[in-house]
């Protein structure tokens, strides 16, 4: 939930010794691994789904777990906090570890407080939230801004545990809350009594049982878009989201006023919504909001992917995660996240776009740019235009930490829902990161990519459109570039291409693409490499995919057209042969590039029988 300010202590206290007394008397074995699979992080449910604690469900009826009835003095904390309590779980943050820098955009906390108090604890455990950081003491009680940029650092090597209650509130609640101190203002003479244990109290516990709409209201709807449109920072795209929005809200309230919140009108629902996803992938990916989210994304998992529930969801089981030293592979977070790569204009959109469907899959929605050059170290105007090429040792512990946390933010599953459990299956697309494959391996120590080539003569001739196109300008400014205006990646040894005609520059960076790519890919073992070959995707679409996701590891469960729909970057629909339009220039250039196709050719071929072993 948005608030006035990133923290708010809240007028009353807990014995905390006496709370860490009865987590004492938990077993070790009741713990288990963070939802989200934080490292060093690992919870204790007390709230749960049907009361199950192996159930990190948030669609259903949230009840007490079996441990809560061992816990009397936790639960009388609980009980005094006067709100209808929703998932509540003692949270364990272990010695030097961290909750990385995340927003809280899921459809279930967005009318929903954080309350933290904090049971272990030591003054080097710092609290993050927006541009405000602090230390909340043991036994004190907390709420903050859970729709800012957050993170917690432990700095000591004790572990710390909180106890974290989601809640809508109640009137016992929202009066503690009108009475409580922001992190800013001094106590004076503002007091926070202590609740003291009673051995003899067992209060009730007023918990949410619905917490989820069959059919979003269209006031509903229109509540959490006016807010999310409120939260964008200036865009050429937004009119075309706001118009998209009140379409789609008009359609939303004719289908309301004629049947409700009735489960048998889904059908009518449905297509409205898939329109509306739609718009959004369209116009609102590219927007920015002022907590550094895309609007993309949480206009689809707080509207779309709520506005129709089909109660299958809330019955659904999580399986609890197993603790982190019995996961395979080197990477709790990201297990083997998958790389396009490719020389530009190579089918690489057509593709992601393709296996973004696949069930187990998280992707951003879009092209990394923001995540990656937003980082100041990875930006190429800030480090004087070198070019777009990082190689391993860009990715320093700093920097590897930012990006993690930059793409676990925003990543989204086919549906554009927020995912649940680690560690995650990534897919990602970006025409420069065929240029950053070292550094993609070094921050990612099992990301596998997939190479995927197109005939050099289509590949150039449509390199050469998109210059000439203006549409794929990426450093329209490039100081020392006399034009045409830079289109496409920043390759090394650009500034030598000055002057030079456009199939001359087109063949250089195709060409410096290329070579980079062979290298990095050679310095990776081969089963972390696959190829895939654009004439084959498009022969055989349902055929290349399927062996792509057997390779992959990634859930193929929806049917494929016979033919692949355009990709959102296509300037003109593929034909064979057009490439000659542009013959005469292709065919002088094709020379000069006689030893990299030969190389690529014979890499290719390597990499392919290394998958059929």
């Amino acid at each position: 939930m948005k608030l006035q300010f990133p923290f708010v202590q809240l007028p009353i206290r807990f014995d905390a010794a006496a709370l860490a007394a009865e987590v004492a008397t938990v077993d070790e074995a009741e713990w288990i691994a963070h939802p989200q699979g934080f490292h060093g992080n690992s919870a204790l449910p007390l709230i749960a789904l049907n009361g199950d604690p192996d159930n990190e469900g948030l669609e259903g009826p949230m009840r007490p777990t079996p441990l809560l009835e061992r816990l009397p003095y936790l639960r009388q904390t609980l009980a005094a906090l006067g709100t209808v309590l929703g998932r509540t779980r003692l949270m364990r943050l272990s010695g030097h570890a961290e909750v990385s820098p995340h927003v809280d955009q899921a459809y279930y906390w967005v009318e929903r407080l954080r309350v933290h108090v904090p049971i272990a604890t030591r003054p080097t455990v710092v609290f993050h939230c927006g541009d405000a950081a602090v230390h909340m003491a043991a036994g004190e009680c907390w709420i903050f801004d859970t729709w800012r940029m957050h993170k917690v650092v432990n700095g000591a090597e004790d572990s710390r545990i909180h106890l974290v209650v989601d809640t809508v509130g109640g009137d016992g609640f929202w009066e503690m809350v009108a009475r409580g101190r922001p992190h800013d203002v001094r106590a004076g003479s503002w007091n926070a009594p202590l609740l003291s244990p009673d051995a003899a109290a067992r209060p009730a516990l007023a918990c949410e049982s619905f917490n989820l709409p069959g059919v979003m209201s269209p006031w509903e709807a229109r509540t959490h878009i006016a807010f999310l449109l409120a939260e964008a920072e200036p865009h050429p795209n937004l009119p075309q989201v706001q118009q998209a929005s009140m379409h789609f809200l008009h359609r939303w309230q004719a289908l309301w006023a004629q049947y409700g919140d009735s489960a048998a009108a889904r059908e009518l629902y449905e297509p409205v919504l898939a329109e509306y996803r739609g718009a959004i992938r369209r116009y609102a990916q590219d927007i920015s909001l002022r907590n550094s989210l895309n609007l993309a994304a949480p206009l689809e998992t707080i509207v779309v992917r709520a506005g129709l529930s089909n109660g299958v969801a809330s019955m659904r089981p999580v399986t609890r995660a197993r603790p982190q030293a019995e996961r395979v592979g080197t990477d709790a977070e990201f297990r083997r996240p998958v790389f396009i790569v490719s020389a530009p204009r190579s089918g690489s959109t057509l593709l992601f776009e393709t296996l973004a469907r696949a069930g187990n899959v998280f992707t951003i929605g879009d092209e990394s740019h923001r995540l990656i050059e937003g980082i100041d170290a990875l930006n190429p105007v800030l480090t004087g235009f070198a070019s777009n090429r990082l190689d391993a040792a860009a990715a320093t512990p700093a920097v590897s930490a930012t990006l993690r946390a930059r793409f676990r933010a925003e990543l989204v599953d086919r549906d554009g829902g927020p995912p649940y459990g680690l560690p995650l299956r990534l897919l990602e697309k970006t025409p420069k990161n065929a240029l950053r494959i070292a550094f993609l391996a070094r921050m990612f120590p099992e990301a596998e990519f997939v190479f995927l080539h197109r005939d050099v003569r289509e590949t150039l001739a449509s390199m050469i459109e998109a210059w000439q196109s203006g549409r794929f300008r990426t450093y329209p400014q490039l100081p020392g570039w006399p034009g045409p205006p830079w289109s496409l990646l920043l390759v090394p040894g650009w500034r030598d291409l000055a002057g030079r005609p456009l199939p001359e520059i087109v063949a250089a960076q195709w060409d410096a693409t290329l070579r980079c790519m062979l290298d990095d890919l050679a310095e990776l073992p081969p089963a972390r490499v696959h190829v895939a070959r654009y004439a084959a995707l498009l022969a055989n679409p349902a055929g290349e995919v399927a062996r792509l996701c057997a390779e992959l590891d990634f859930v193929w469960d929806r049917p494929l057209d016979a033919g692949l729909p355009l990709s959102r970057y296509t300037l003109s629909p593929p034909q064979a042969d057009k490439w000659r339009k542009h013959e005469a220039a292709i065919q002088f250039v094709l020379p000069g590039l006689a030893e990299t196709i030969a190389r690529t050719d014979a890499a290719l071929t390597d990499f392919e029988k290394q998958a059929s072993f």
